[in-house]
């Protein structure tokens, strides 16, 4: 399949996506050799809100066809985590004062990827029985949150359903500089080689 579907319409982006996640294929994730099933999805910035709404009629179609998505929206997920905490008013309160690098040291060390985000997503997926898990809302999180840390602190515990990540920028592989996710089509995300791009997936 062709990676030009980053740019396709966002019909044949959905057609592609229902094909492929709701094969036998994907879901027994056959045919990856030893790799963890972890797909990106790369798609323009500018389709943003096009892509949030291909991921809803995406999981309700999935579910018309009893195949169940643990939906996780990581800026939801943040806040959710800073509200449980007692640090959403405290933060919203001492903001106007902090430098932005004051903040997003804050929220790392609050949010951190190995010590609180992961075993947050963890729980999540215990509580759930389902078959794909999504992850979204990664642009709305950067930069004190970086999307290839998730996956590496992921590959130990996510391995036993695939994982699709929606990236708002691209996922290039190259024999040089082996594979990048670069957010936003201009900020390298550091290199994360592991992941397969859905839109190279045969349905």
């Amino acid at each position: 399949m062709s990676h030009d579907l980053t740019n396709a319409s966002i019909k044949d982006r959905f057609d592609h996506l229902l094909s492929v996640i709701s094969g036998e294929r994907f879901i027994k994730m056959q045919g990856l050799g030893n790799e963890v099933p972890f797909f990106i999805c790369p798609y323009n910035p500018k389709d943003s809100n096009d892509m949030e709404n291909l991921q809803k009629s995406l999981i309700s179609k999935l579910d018309q066809i009893n195949i169940t998505i643990l939906d996780i929206n990581l800026y939801d997920l943040t806040s959710e985590m800073l509200k449980n905490e007692g640090d959403f008013e405290w933060l919203l309160n001492n903001e106007s004062s902090m430098s932005k690098r004051e903040l997003q040291e804050e929220l790392q060390s609050i949010l951190d990827v190995e010590e609180a985000l992961t075993p947050a997503i963890n729980k999540k997926m215990q509580d759930s029985k389902f078959d794909v898990m999504f992850v979204s809302g990664v642009g709305n999180v950067f930069p004190y949150i970086r999307s290839h840390n998730i996956l590496n602190n992921l590959q130990k515990t996510a391995n036993e359903r695939p994982t699709v990540m929606f990236f708002p920028g691209e996922y290039s592989h190259s024999q040089e500089g082996g594979a990048s996710l670069n957010l936003f089509g201009k900020l390298s995300d550091d290199k994360y080689y592991r992941a397969f791009n859905i839109y190279h997936i045969e349905a």
